[in-house]
């Protein structure tokens, strides 16, 4: 290794491997849990009129004022709550992390959950305590959970509502639980909020260390790349203090304000994502073999076969079809894949493929 690199680059950072986006190029992608529906054809012709007169030698409004207004406004945000912008939920999570990050303080959350969390805490310099889920169902062990917070006084706690990668939602008594138990802030993160009817964001304020995170990349925003997040004025006041200038570029605010006043449209295809949800869910228990389990999000995870999880996911591959193969990645993960839920196309060749790779082993 390059001399340099080993004396100035930190040991913890030097042992990680950089996050993985695999190649997708002309596969079927139900590995990343994108909305996989287009915008309407007329929709996208308004949009781009709205491009039209965007001054790109100007720097945006670093705020983001007429964003957060319509964000306000479709997502219901209470009035009295601080509204904070991030380049996706990974740059929230970052500037949480330095807002609060000193020599020993603790990052925890349920694992497996989303790895960000872990991962930016490192970079952070901060420590992470993941706490098991239960084995069964991957609810959470409460009274660990609260032996944990007890024992590690955690700066921040993070509970994803529902859960990546297990797509369940947690109890929402455990959940108060936790928040009325933490010594620190507790961000419930909702990324996958257009896919279930429970949510924490009319509840902020009720404590004083609860914040609500969610992303507008679900609903089929993705590559707009735009989190908020949202509870007490004077937290965000102080998370505001590290967050990058200009960190939200005017092409991400201009059609982002734009699509959120055409909510109705990503309203409909959310509604069809749950009813394919639905469907793929059934067609994966019907296949012997399978253990697909419950999920409020737009993915569900499916246990396969002992030992199958490698060779099912390259099988898929061959067969057009990107997925995300979480064994190997946690003990309660193993032989797990998670499926995207896509369009009933996209899931129906998916269920083929499964059928047909364990059929003929």
């Amino acid at each position: 290794m390059n001399a340099r690199i080993e004396s100035l680059v930190r040991p913890e950072i030097r042992a990680l491997r950089a996050y993985h986006v695999p190649e997708s190029a002309g596969l079927i992608k139900l590995d990343a849990m994108e909305n996989p529906y287009t915008w309407p054809e007329a929709l996208q012709a308004d949009w781009l009129e709205t491009l039209r007169g965007l001054e790109l030698n100007r720097y945006p409004d670093p705020k983001g004022h007429a964003l957060q207004a319509a964000l306000r406004e479709a997502m219901e945000i209470p009035e009295d709550m601080g509204l904070l912008l991030g380049n996706g939920s990974d740059e929230l999570i970052q500037m949480l992390a330095l807002t609060v990050a000193a020599p020993g303080r603790k990052i925890l959350s349920v694992d497996p959950g989303f790895v960000m969390y872990r991962m930016i805490g490192l970079f952070a310099g901060m420590d992470y305590v993941g706490v098991p889920l239960q084995a069964e169902d991957f609810s959470i062990d409460l009274p660990a959970v609260l032996e944990a917070i007890e024992r590690e006084q955690p700066a921040l706690v993070y509970l994803a509502y529902p859960n990546n990668p297990t797509g369940n939602r947690f109890d929402a008594d455990d959940m108060v639980r936790i928040i009325e138990a933490a010594p620190g802030l507790v961000i419930v993160d909702e990324a996958y909020a257009p896919f279930t009817d429970s949510s924490f964001m009319g509840l902020v304020g009720d404590w004083d260390n609860l914040l609500v995170m969610r992303t507008v990349s679900k609903m089929g925003l993705a590559g707009l790349r735009l989190g908020y997040l949202v509870g007490p004025p004077d937290w965000l006041a102080e998370i505001d203090k590290v967050r990058l200038p200009y960190n939200v570029n005017v092409l991400t605010q201009v059609s982002a304000a734009f699509a959120l006043k055409h909510k109705a449209v990503f309203d409909e295809q959310t509604r069809t994502i749950r009813a394919e949800r639905t469907r793929l869910q059934d067609a994966l228990h019907r296949i012997p073999g399978l253990h697909p389990y419950p999920s409020e999000a737009n993915f569900i995870l499916t246990r396969v076969p002992e030992g199958r999880a490698g060779a099912l996911f390259d099988g898929l591959k061959q067969a057009g079809i990107l997925i995300k193969n979480l064994d190997g990645t946690h003990p309660l993960l193993a032989d797990c894949l998670r499926f995207t839920v896509g369009t009933p196309e996209e899931n129906a060749a998916l269920v083929t493929a499964l059928e047909s790779l364990l059929t003929t082993s």
